[in-house]
């Protein structure tokens, strides 16, 4: 899928570091993703970002756990939107 693996690793990154002023930029490379993906592909995709935080909100603690939620909550209020 056009730009996933990309937003994946981005968001990976974020969650690693954990920077709470980082969640803009988890947010706008999720938003980026959904504009360049085909309407066709957005659910699926979603739901493997969505997969990949929460496996990494699992294996997080403090910050990092915190960080990887709020990837979650925000990639759910888009998948409601789909």
């Amino acid at each position: 899928m056009p730009g996933l693996a990309d937003c994946l690793s981005f968001l990976r990154l974020l969650i690693a570091r954990g920077d709470p002023k980082g969640i803009p930029l988890a947010i706008s490379a999720i938003d980026d993703y959904l504009a360049m993906a085909p309407v066709s592909a957005r659910r699926r995709g979603l739901r493997e970002l969505q997969q990949d935080a929460l496996e990494l909100h699992v294996s997080s603690v403090g910050v990092q756990r915190s960080f990887a939620e709020t990837v979650d909550a925000y990639i759910e209020r888009k998948l409601a939107e789909e």
